[in-house]
Parts: structure tokens; sequence; C-alpha cells
């Protein structure tokens, strides 16, 4: 598995919150372990403190985003540093008993997880996968959903480097209310008299 796999849990903490909506997901430690995914070694871990704890996390993984999102790419991998800092990982190879052509395991990276506290497994864990998704694709592939209220967090994977949106659902919606706006402006273009 590349570690670049993990950025999708930096994604997954920061959009736990709609700040636009007032909305927040992660109140609970049953939230946390949902986060972390119940079976984890992580999530068996969770506690009230981390309620807390992964709500600072989450505000400052928001901060590395809107960062990136804004084009302040030297301020965005600051930030992404200091949380490496923090929470450092220790990675280790691993092969799952999975095996390739000649019989020998498929040797890849994974993040030990050694944390003693379920906010130092998740943020560890994600900010290397964040940091590795930034080095191989670049900090402007990190960014902000641009659909009103959304701003959810989002990693750009795509080929042309063209997202703008969190999801389907967003751009759809963004679309349809440009198209919307349009028509309503060739209506009221229509409806005034000429100025000739």
């Amino acid at each position: 598995m590349e570690l670049a796999y993990y950025s999708d849990f930096a994604v997954r903490l920061v959009n736990t919150e709609q700040p636009e909506r007032g909305e927040d997901t992660l109140t609970s430690v049953e939230a946390v372990r949902e986060l972390c995914g119940a079976s984890t070694q992580i999530a068996r871990r969770a506690g009230e403190a981390d309620v807390t704890k992964l709500r600072a996390v989450r505000s400052r993984l928001r901060s590395v985003f809107e960062a990136a999102d804004a084009g302040d790419e030297v301020r965005a991998v600051d930030l992404l540093n200091a949380l490496l800092l923090e929470f450092p990982v220790s990675p280790q190879i691993s092969g799952h008993g999975f095996l390739n052509e000649q019989g020998r395991p498929q040797w890849h990276m994974h993040l030990a997880d050694h944390a003693t506290n379920a906010t130092a497994g998740y943020t560890a864990t994600a900010c290397m996968g964040l940091a590795c998704r930034l080095a191989e694709l670049g900090v402007d592939r990190l960014g902000i959903c641009q659909a009103s209220p959304c701003r959810n967090a989002y990693v750009d994977t795509s080929t042309n480097r063209s997202r703008r949106y969190c999801s389907d659902r967003c751009a759809t919606r963004a679309n349809v209310a440009a198209y919307r706006a349009r028509k309503r402006q060739e209506q009221q273009a229509r409806q005034q008299p000429d100025q000739g």
C-alpha cells in the first residue's frame, strides 16, 4: 500500500466539520472510532480526550488545505511539517502474505502503529499520507471545495489538475446554480428596454 493512500485520513478528519453550516460530526468517542475505522487498533484506544484533541488537529489540518487552496505553498508545507514533527511516524515493511509472480511476498511500506492514544495514531498516519501526496503531486493539489456552502477539503488526483469540488454532487450543484444564474441574467436583459 502506498503511504500516499493515507492522505484520505486527513481529508476525512477535516471533513468531519462543516464550518459554513455550523455542523460537526466529531462529537463523541463513537464518532472517533467511526473515523478511525471501528475495528482498527487506533479505534480501540479512543477515549473522551481524543474528541477534543482530534478537533484541534482538524483545525490545523484545515489550515494546511486552506493555505494550499490560497496558493500559499510555503505556509501549507510549514503547517504540515509542524504536525509531522509533533506526531512522528514509524514506517515498517509489510508483506501481508501477498505473493508476487515469483512466489515471494509483495513487500510494501506501512505505518507502524505504536501510538499510545487514538489522536497520536490517527494524526501521524493522516499527516504522513498527506505529506507523501503533497510531495508526489504538489501543494496545488490540496483544495477546498468551491461549492458554497460546502468548504470540504479534497486532494486532486485528476490527470489535468482541474478539480475544484470535493465531490460530483457539489460539482453538479455548482454547475446547476451557475446555469440558473445565467438564465436569470438573460431573462433580465431581455426584459429591460433598449437604452438606444
